[in-house]
């Protein structure tokens, strides 16, 4: 039996600090009402997206920044997002600042089945830029401030999703660009990855220059290959725009087992992309080159859990005769 699920990704244009999360909650419902109309089952949204990417600025007094944190989902602000997934039978990935009731804070992201309730929730692991004001950056990012290390590792669970049941994980951000974080999802079955970014178009950290073209394909190519090396589906989603006088890239994909992108956004503001994903399309390479059962070494892989930073090798010399 053929196991089929429409798959929307929700790009976003860019959400102003100024901006209240009834404008950004607003957009997320029309980007609903649109999936809904084109079939699909399941809506991705990006990183953050309920507010502007706040770890720009600095707040000495962490209590400072509490406003851009949920307490409970749903709140108040985001009631009508699973008002619309009631509506529309519709399920949605949700990323946003959690807060929670004994005061941690985490870079979060959720997935909502139709009815409301809180399937899976996951809190970025991968967390880059610095925790203290670097007065030599343009922009900062203060991801290691606002944020701890997520402690629920890379969970994978299997859920209803249209008719059918799917294998999901998820991911935030950075942690595309780290393939051990792939690979504990893909050891899991994956069949959907759903990924959220607000990613600059420029590289802020003043030490050489990566071209705009370049920072597009880097976040293409860790997609890509995740997918491919693990045989799974995912939505990359973004916030795309200039957003507050920082311009984020957008560019969000749909892409397949065989790291084929089959949907891209194109534009600079809220666009929502669609495909008809066949899961049965994630079996092949589970069953060949990607056969992990028959051919994975976990014996030559010690080094990667051993060893956070890289070393230098020994040094080759001539033997002495």
């Amino acid at each position: 039996m053929s196991r089929r699920l429409v798959l929307a990704a929700a790009q976003m244009g860019p959400i102003q600090k100024a901006e209240g999360r009834d404008v950004a909650v607003g957009r997320m419902v029309r980007l609903m009402e649109t999936a809904h109309r084109r079939g699909a089952e399941v809506v991705v949204f990006p990183e953050l997206a309920l507010t502007t990417f706040f770890p720009r600025w600095y707040h000495e007094d962490l209590a400072e920044a509490d406003h851009w944190y949920e307490t409970a989902l749903p709140s108040n602000a985001t009631a009508p997002l699973f008002e619309a997934a009631r509506k529309f039978n519709i399920g949605f990935h949700l990323g946003y600042a959690e807060r929670t009731p004994d005061g941690h804070r985490f870079n979060t992201a959720v997935y909502v089945h139709p009815s409301g309730e809180v399937v899976l929730k996951y809190r970025k692991v991968h967390l880059p830029g610095h925790a203290e004001h670097d007065p030599t950056r343009r922009v900062q990012h203060l991801e290691k401030r606002y944020f701890e290390v997520g402690d629920l590792g890379f969970p994978v669970i299997r859920a209803p999703i249209g008719e059918t049941s799917v294998n999901i994980g998820m991911m935030i951000c950075n942690d595309r660009r780290w393939p051990e974080a792939w690979r504990v999802l893909g050891l899991q079955q994956v069949e959907l990855v759903m990924l959220g970014y607000n990613t600059p178009s420029l590289n802020m950290e003043n030490r050489g220059f990566e071209a705009h073209h370049l920072r597009v394909f880097h976040s293409h190519l860790s997609i890509q290959a995740g997918c491919y090396q693990n045989a799974c589906f995912a939505a990359g989603v973004a916030k795309a725009g200039d957003e507050d006088g920082h311009e984020l890239f957008g560019h969000s994909i749909i892409v397949n087992p065989q790291g084929e992108i089959m949907a891209q956004a194109t534009s600079w503001g809220d666009e929502l992309i669609v495909a008809d994903c066949d899961l049965g399309m994630c079996e092949l390479g589970r069953r060949t080159i990607f056969n992990f059962a028959a051919h994975r070494r976990v014996e030559a892989y010690g080094r990667i859990t051993e060893q956070t930073g890289s070393v230098a090798p020994a040094e080759w010399a001539p033997a002495r005769r």
